[in-house]
């Protein structure tokens, strides 16, 4: 499987420090690093990669998450005012930089992203409304008891997707959105839902979509998505037939392609010829098309 996008991040993240508050306080000294981010975007350097600071760059009231250790240095970046508006796709800025970091800075990018987003979009409590504080080096917040809140936890969230591989009869399942470029194809998609496995969310995603019923769902890999913080679980499984009964509301058009069709695909990768347009090389959905042309070598 090749390496996915925003994943492998060099980052240290040193769990130990994040609570005790006494180490965390003395690494934030001149030593101490600041990824610089306009808002949610990454800021670059002369040779374009991610841009660094120190403390003396932030707000002196701004809240500022521990990212971990990288080359012995603490890392840190600042909360923006406002979380993220819109999903990935909206975001061209987003997609330039995804084209244009290496894959540590992408790593390190993703997380950072994840996390400030969260902080930006929970600064008040889910269960009683007051507000919350930053806690554990930017991993927790917590309703702030002392002023009248209800003293409650909160954790970063990532939530499960799965994104699968359709077989039958040597040819793959891909499906458009509306959303999509024109001749855009790509791995059917969808939220793992509350009480289910990921088997089973593979299976009701591919038959709301597409109305096809599947077997022998098998895991293959994962790639974190900051947009805003997803885990997409790659799967692969085999349909019982063809037929397909497409669900508009979700799908535009859900087309069975040959291993030739998707091999043309991926070697024309960018361009307006070929069969369809295969997915970006960043989404996990490319990788898995790679992953079977490959195992069906």
């Amino acid at each position: 499987m090749r390496p996915v996008a925003f994943a492998g991040s060099p980052i240290d993240r040193a769990d130990q420090i994040r609570v005790d508050d006494a180490a965390l306080a003395g690494l934030m000294d001149w030593r101490a690093r600041v990824l610089l981010l306009d808002g949610l975007l990454p800021q670059y350097d002369e040779n374009g990669a991610l841009a660094w600071g120190t403390l003396a760059d932030v707000a002196p009231d701004a809240e500022l998450v521990f990212l971990g250790l990288l080359g012995g240095k603490a890392c840190f970046a600042a909360v923006p005012d406002a979380g993220a508006s819109g999903p990935a796709y909206a975001m061209p800025q987003a997609w330039a930089a995804i084209q244009q970091l290496a894959p540590d800075d992408l790593a390190i990018y993703g997380g950072a992203r994840s996390l400030v987003d969260w902080h930006a979009r929970h600064r008040f409590c889910a269960r009683c409304g007051g507000k919350t504080r930053l806690a554990k080096g930017g991993w927790q917040r917590t309703c702030a008891s002392e002023s009248g809140g209800c003293g409650a936890e909160h954790f970063p969230r990532t939530d499960p997707v799965t994104i699968m591989l359709v077989e039958h009869s040597g040819r793959l399942l891909l499906g458009r959105q509306p959303r999509f470029p024109p001749r855009s194809f790509s791995a059917l998609a969808g939220f793992v839902e509350p009480g289910e496995t990921i088997e089973e969310a593979v299976a009701r995603e591919v038959f709301e979509e597409a109305g096809v019923r599947v077997r022998d769902v098998q895991y293959i890999a994962t790639q974190p998505w900051p947009f805003p913080s997803q885990l997409m679980i790659g799967c692969h499984a085999m349909a019982l037939d063809d037929a397909i009964t497409l669900d508009v509301t979700e799908l535009e058009e859900a087309l069975w392609f040959s291993r030739e069709e998707v091999a043309q695909a991926i070697a024309m990768q960018g361009s307006e010829e070929g069969p369809f347009r295969a997915p970006p090389p960043a989404a996990i959905a490319n990788s898995l098309l790679h992953w079977w042309l490959e195992r069906t070598a």
